[in-house]
């Protein structure tokens, strides 16, 4: 018999570059077209600094409570009320005292929906920058 020399076959070799050119270029056509949107996000401002020991104490402001409790139960300044009378109080109680603060109490279990609602009627009735949130211990 003949001699047979092994030889090994061919290897089959994929060329990638044009793979990676087409890649490139979608990459570069994504970051061009795509627009970034800022995200609205719930302002809260920390309250503000005790005033210096020397100065007169000045008579406290009255703030209106407003308290959720774990079954989303809304409470404001004590009385229990819905949701959608919520704004009315809050015109209530500032029609009372205009320099009134808002403090919207929160248990831990309640749903954050209600909290933002309850926010966004206190911004409807005219408060925008005297609005704190506090999630309650117990």
């Amino acid at each position: 018999m003949r001699g047979r020399s092994a030889r090994a076959p061919d290897e089959a070799n994929v060329d990638l570059t044009p793979m990676l050119d087409v890649v490139f270029i979608l990459l570069i056509f994504f970051i061009v077209t795509s627009t970034f949107a800022r995200e609205q996000a719930i302002g809260l401002e920390p309250p503000p600094p005790p005033p210096p020991v020397d100065q007169p104490d000045q008579p406290p402001v009255p703030a209106i409570l407003i308290y959720i409790d774990e079954s989303n139960l809304i409470t404001v300044n004590g009385r229990v009320t819905d949701i959608g009378s919520v704004r009315a109080n809050i015109e209530r109680v500032v029609a009372e005292s205009p320099q009134s603060a808002l403090v919207i109490q929160a248990h831990p279990k309640t749903r954050s929906g209600v909290v933002v609602k309850i926010r966004d009627e206190a911004y409807n009735a005219g408060f925008t920058d005297r609005v704190n949130i506090v999630i309650s211990q117990t």
